[in-house]
């Protein structure tokens, strides 16, 4: 059965281009620096996001550990979002591989406010103090949301200030520079280190990279193969890398249209909520009716739908390239027959 698999933009499948790319790619042993398609997908990365260089990693929450890894020593301090993707979906890594300690801020959906921010940097040298090393930021946030960058402004200010460096896990920062309509390499500017995820929406296979300057990026090298990410002949990956920055990243703004039709379908059925704004390709939602959230998915997927298990009675439908217009309209029906003909 071909399904409809809602759960996120990770499970997009290569094209065909980035597939016949992927078998002709001109490859070498990249931990010798070898490897030409890798040194191309990282200079344009790095060119997209107006910075000096870029690194090719495993996955996007590699790249985000590897900035702590990166940025700080052990027992600094990490000022992020409390709902932020290295809090919530990542394992706890940041206390295994960087020896960090994060301490977190309540967001207002998403946005940091920049006065708490301040008030958490550690402004004098004490020995009970551990020393703040990095604020990190998100965009598009992981609630689907588009940060506008009047917040991030004033974050990078009190930075400067305090000469602390800003992480910004931009895994979904060309859907963020689309809904806030400018280019990438604003959202970067405010930043030291960024990064962007390949597989997230924009069909590549397996992917991130870790964008930032020069010395930054020479340390990471070395981080990246402390942590095992050191890649031998991986210009076969970033061949689809590189159509995936070409070329797939311009056409996010079709599965943004789609979340939002799919957004006014669910409202319309009279029982579903939705809960945060649609910016970007994520509907959040709950349904306002007593069953059971086990039966409801397997039932879709029964019928073809795949869907993720709610967090805290929150769903959330992810469209993306091969997501059509049609399938939206399938999921709408099964859904409104399971509420109003299967019980």
């Amino acid at each position: 059965m071909k399904f409809i698999d809602l759960r996120s933009d990770t499970v997009t499948l290569p094209t065909e281009e980035m597939r016949k790319a992927m078998c002709e790619a001109e490859v070498g042993d990249d931990v010798y620096e070898e490897d030409p398609t890798i040194k191309k997908l990282e200079e344009l990365a790095a060119d997209i996001l107006g910075k000096d260089a870029a690194l090719f990693v495993p996955s996007g929450t590699f790249g985000n550990q590897l900035a702590l890894f990166t940025h700080c020593n052990k027992g600094d301090e990490v000022i992020l979002g409390d709902d932020c993707h290295i809090v919530q979906h990542e394992a706890g890594a940041a206390a295994i591989i960087a020896g960090v300690q994060l301490r977190t801020i309540k967001s207002n959906k998403g946005m940091l406010p920049p006065e708490e921010i301040e008030r958490r940097i550690r402004k004098v040298e004490d020995i009970h103090f551990p020393k703040t090393g990095l604020i990190t930021l998100e965009n598009a946030h992981s609630n689907g949301r588009a940060i506008q960058l009047e917040n991030f402004e004033k974050i990078k200010t009190i930075a400067d200030k305090y000469n602390i460096p800003i992480h910004l896990d931009g895994a979904r920062l060309f859907n963020a520079a689309i809904s806030l309509n400018v280019e990438p390499q604003k959202i970067a500017s405010y930043a030291d280190s960024i990064n962007i995820c390949l597989s997230k929406g924009l069909c590549a296979p397996v992917g991130s990279l870790l964008v930032g300057s020069y010395d930054f990026i020479k340390n990471a090298k070395r981080n990246r193969k402390i942590m095992g990410g050191g890649l031998r002949q991986a210009g076969i990956l970033a061949a689809a890398g590189i159509i995936a920055l070409n070329k797939m990243r311009f056409r996010l703004n079709e599965d943004h249209e789609k979340a939002k039709y799919l957004a006014h379908k669910l409202s319309k059925l009279g029982f579903i909520d939705i809960v945060e704004d649609v910016d970007i390709n994520m509907v959040f939602f709950k349904i306002n009716k007593n069953f059971n959230d086990n039966e409801f998915i397997l039932y879709m997927k029964d019928n073809g739908i795949k869907i993720n298990p709610p967090e805290e009675n929150i769903y959330r439908f992810v469209t993306h390239y091969w997501i059509k217009k049609e399938d939206i309209d399938k999921t709408i029906k099964n859904i409104e027959k399971y509420f109003y003909h299967s019980k």
